[in-house]
């Protein structure tokens, strides 16, 4: 059985598993630090959900709230399910634990973003209740001087 829960305290045990999924969701992501960890633990507007099967970390999601004019809102990001753990409905368990807790805490919408390749993912998405937006993502990356 998959179970869901929040991670609360890093530790070394965390990090490893934290690390072993990074690959997976990006090639380019340097591995966390335990000081990172903790950083991202202590933040008042994330919520790092992490999902086990049988005892094994087989996959990850963090979820971003915060409050503008507009409402509160939340942004789902770095969903990664374990390549050995796909297809077990993790990922669709892992969103929609993320939902609820957005709408336990006021969120007025939750949204998130996924490459069209990511077929898979995408449909998941769609499955669980999301609706694809017409819009444009920009992004500017910061250089670190």
């Amino acid at each position: 059985m998959t179970e869901i829960n929040t991670a609360k305290h890093s530790s070394e045990e965390l990090l490893v598993q934290v690390n072993h999924l990074l690959p997976q969701l990006s090639s380019s992501a340097p591995a966390m630090t335990l000081e990172q960890l903790s950083d991202l633990l202590d933040s008042s507007a994330v919520t790092l959900f992490v999902a086990t099967h049988e005892g094994r970390t087989v996959g990850m999601l963090t979820l971003a709230l915060f409050p503008i004019p507009t409402g509160i809102r939340a942004w789902i990001e770095d969903v990664v399910v374990d390549t050995d753990s796909r297809g077990l409905g993790v990922g669709a368990l892992l969103t929609t634990t993320a939902v609820e807790h957005a709408k336990h805490l006021g969120a007025v919408t939750v949204d998130l973003t996924s490459r069209p390749a990511r077929e898979a993912a995408n449909a998941l998405y769609r499955k669980v209740g999301f609706a694809q937006r017409e819009t444009n993502v920009y992004r500017y990356v910061v250089e670190n001087l």
